[in-house]
């Protein structure tokens, strides 16, 4: 009853759009197993559901992204949450173009800290100073 319970609340969350049912009875046979200490491997759920391990885990990932995953037995069993989680894919985009948006923030200050970089190096002097000169001989010795 407590796996059925659970997919009940998959479906609610919006896990089985797109799915197949399989991923969802398997992540849901695992959690009830381990809520009532039966001592089931995945492999074991593998087998009976007949999907891939890496289906199973992103099943149980997604799960875990859900605020049901947060609750006690009691609370669980009790309790009835009335508000709906967006679609994994949903979740998983805005996640997306939050990174996208940081990385792009990351890109515009490379060039700033580029140029504060070369500005702040030690001029060389002397003998050295030849070395540091675009197309000087020192690059022209090693395509030689």
């Amino acid at each position: 009853m407590t796996a059925l319970r659970l997919v009940q609340r998959m479906k609610r969350d919006w896990m089985h759009t797109g799915r197949r049912p399989s991923g969802l009875c398997g992540a849901a046979l695992l959690v009830a197993a381990r809520m009532y200490e039966f001592r089931r491997t995945i492999k074991e759920i593998v087998d009976v559901v007949k999907v891939c391990e890496t289906t199973l885990r992103k099943r149980l990932n997604e799960f875990e992204d859900t605020p049901t995953s947060h609750m006690t037995i009691e609370e669980f069993m009790k309790l009835d949450l009335d508000q709906e989680c967006d679609p994994p894919c949903f979740t998983a985009g805005i996640r997306k173009k939050k990174y996208q948006g940081v990385s792009d923030e990351i890109h515009e200050f490379e060039d700033e800290i580029d140029a504060e970089l070369q500005n702040s190096r030690p001029k060389l002097k002397g003998i050295y100073a030849a070395y540091t000169r675009e197309g000087n001989a020192a690059s022209q010795y090693l395509s030689d």
